[in-house]
């Protein structure tokens, strides 16, 4: 018998879910087996089908041979199929919706890590922030934070798809404010000729709410890459600030010339002289005697930026430190960066960033070690200070 009133109201929950109509159908007729089968009079092998067309359900009997290929079938829809069908419909039709929508939520979802979502505030405590990205929530743990930032109720903010976890609940968002990918893809936002391919972020290196440093090449000579990511008078780097609260972010031009590559990165330190040592992977960089403080920066922040984005270790030097050395004297005080990637007997990884103040003695008068952490879904960790 035909039920078009029973087909009308699936296909009107099929469309205002956004599930597949064929697809709902058929986890209906998996429920209705399942129900068939509790009955005593049940055939040993059976299928339901439920007409398309019609929403006419039928169960059929089926004969297996030993190769489970159907050699008979039959009509064995029990008379009151009609009452079990209306329950068991009843009973399993919501939790089917359910079921369907995380799934859909998830492949949705998993294809996106990587990707940058906007999501408004809706929860906050000590553990984690929890955001509305739309169909589902995002999970902005403490470690993803930026320390000092406030993230109030119904606040909008941008952030970076790190996992996408399955769980029964449906898929678990793990977002963050801190991986250094997200400075990367608010540029790709803001600069259309990074979003076309014109220009490249070749490197990035970041300390969360602080600084970043990134460095940018042309694929097209017609293209400077430092302007297009500037903008007319820095409107574009200005709009990537703003989102990450203030953050200082220096956009300087990428080279494979590794002299020209550092002299780059030790913006907006002048520097006089870059000598390599590409056994040791040292560079030894000479900057005038007032730009050394500029070179680096607070803290050591500028030096311990530039060896992250070059990938090389810098020791920075005066002009006097360097003439002193030259004409056999004790030299003034010198710092030594010195950048590593280290594996812990735990198996973590860690990057140990060590900033060395030397005096005229050879002395070791000053000594910063800065140590994060390297996980699959975390960016920086916070730094340890020795």
């Amino acid at each position: 018998m035909a039920n078009f009133e029973f087909l009308d109201a699936l296909g009107q929950i099929a469309r205002d879910q956004n599930i597949d109509e064929a697809e709902l159908l058929q986890a209906l007729a998996n429920a209705l087996l399942a129900a068939y089968k509790r009955r005593d009079d049940s055939a040993e092998e059976a299928e339901v089908e439920i007409n398309p067309e019609t929403g006419e359900i039928k169960v059929w009997g089926l004969e297996l041979d030993l190769e489970g290929n159907v050699v008979k079938e039959w009509d064995a829809t029990p008379k009151d199929f009609g009452r079990i069908a209306a329950q068991t419909a009843k009973q399993v039709l919501m939790q089917l919706i359910r079921d369907i929508q995380r799934r859909q939520m998830y492949e949705e979802f998993a294809n996106r890590e990587g990707d940058i979502v906007s999501g408004t505030v809706q929860q906050n405590d000590n553990r984690y922030t929890l955001l509305d990205i739309g169909r589902v929530e995002a999970l902005l743990p403490q470690a993803e934070q930026i320390a000092f930032e406030r993230y109030d109720h119904g606040a909008r903010i941008k952030v970076y798809i790190v996992e996408v976890r399955k769980t029964n609940k449906g898929p678990q968002i793990v977002v963050s404010r801190t991986h250094p990918a997200l400075v990367a893809k608010l540029f790709e936002i803001e600069v259309s000729e990074i979003a076309s391919g014109l220009v490249e972020i070749k490197a990035l290196a970041r300390e969360p709410g602080h600084r970043s440093k990134i460095a940018v090449a042309s694929n097209d000579s017609m293209v400077d890459p430092v302007g297009a990511c500037v903008g007319a008078r820095g409107s574009r780097v200005r709009n990537v600030t703003n989102e990450l609260r203030s953050e200082r972010i220096d956009v300087v031009p990428y080279s494979d010339d590794p002299v020209q590559f550092i002299q780059a990165a030790l913006q907006p330190a002048r520097v006089r002289e870059v000598r390599l040592d590409e056994a040791e992977g040292v560079a030894t960089v000479i900057v005038h005697d007032q730009q050394l403080s500029l070179a680096i920066g607070k803290e050591g922040q500028n030096a311990r930026l530039a060896a992250r984005l070059t990938g090389w270790r810098i020791d920075i030097r005066s002009e006097s430190q360097e003439s002193d050395e030259a004409e056999g004297l004790p030299d003034g005080d010198q710092v030594i960066v010195i950048d590593e990637i280290v594996e812990m007997e735990d198996g973590s990884v860690v990057e140990v960033v060590d900033v060395i103040e030397i005096n005229d003695d050879g002395e070791i008068v000053d000594e910063a070690v800065f140590v994060a952490e390297i996980e699959e879904s975390s960016a920086d960790s916070e730094e340890e200070t020795a």
